[in-house]
C-alpha cells in the first residue's frame, strides 16, 4: 500500500449531499446521473458507474459522501462535477450514509 503525506489527503474537499434527482445516463448501461443538493453550496451533477447495484429512484432522498473539488470531467456527454464515495461489498456496491441526517454541504473530515 503506497502512502501519502496528510497535506495530500487535506486537499480533498469531502461533503455531504442529498440526492434530489437521479436517473440511468442515455446509451450507458453502469452510469447514473444524479442532481446533488450541498446546500448553500448549490446543486451540483455528478456520475457513478453504480447502475449495475442501485437503480436510479434507490438513491433519490440518500445522504451520501462526494469529493467535489476534482476537475469536471465529461462522461457520454454529461459533465460530472465530482466523485461519490462508496466501497465494494460482496453483495455489490455499499453505499456510505450517516446514521443522522446532516445539513447538505456538510465536510466530511
Amino acid at each position: 500500500m503506497d502512502t501519502i503525506q496528510y497535506e495530500d489527503f487535506a486537499k480533498l474537499d469531502i461533503r455531504m449531499g442529498k440526492v434530489i434527482a437521479a436517473e440511468m445516463v442515455p446509451e450507458a448501461d453502469k452510469l447514473i446521473k444524479c442532481t446533488i443538493d450541498f446546500g448553500e453550496m448549490g446543486t451540483r451533477t455528478i456520475v457513478s458507474g453504480i447502475a449495475e447495484w442501485k437503480k436510479p429512484e434507490e438513491l433519490v432522498g440518500k445522504q451520501l459522501p462526494y469529493i467535489i473539488n476534482l476537475a469536471p470531467r465529461m462522461l457520454r456527454g454529461v459533465e460530472s462535477q465530482g466523485m461519490l464515495l462508496a466501497t465494494h461489498a460482496p453483495e455489490g456496491i455499499a453505499l456510505l450514509t450517516p446514521d443522522l441526517d446532516v445539513v447538505p454541504g456538510t465536510k466530511v473530515g
